[in-house]
């Protein structure tokens, strides 16, 4: 399966919400990025085919990407949009299961996105 490109939901202010936890993830515990970015990595390689221990799905069209730097487990929540892209809609850290409030903020931004993708689509410069 050939690669997919993986873009990041952009809210109606213009906010990147993965970004923006990314960002405050690096001040708060500096390796987490880097986890969750080997993630994404492995998505834009993979796609549909990335499995456990790294994605699973969730419900529906919600997957989760899964990252773990000792025992803080980190969770990016995306969606498949066609066949050759993937949107990267909440990121957050979790210890058991993950909470009801987080399944439905995805929920929604999936609904928004499929109602309006290039209002609510960000796609970051790849480094070459």
């Amino acid at each position: 399966m050939p690669p997919i490109r993986v873009l990041f939901y952009r809210s109606e202010d213009g906010t990147i919400p993965v970004l923006n936890w990314l960002k405050e993830l690096r001040r708060s515990q500096p390796s987490g990025p880097a986890k969750c970015a080997v993630r994404i990595e492995r998505l834009a390689a993979l796609g549909h085919e990335l499995r456990r221990p790294e994605a699973a799905r969730v419900a529906g069209n919600l997957y989760e990407l899964r990252a773990r730097c000792g025992r803080v487990n980190y969770r990016i929540l995306f969606c498949f949009h066609g066949r050759d892209e993937a949107i990267l809609l909440h990121g957050f850290t979790k210890e058991r299961t993950i909470p009801d409030a987080e399944i439905m903020r995805a929920q929604q931004r999936v609904r928004r996105f499929l109602a309006n993708p290039g209002r609510h689509t960000h796609e970051e410069e790849r480094e070459t």
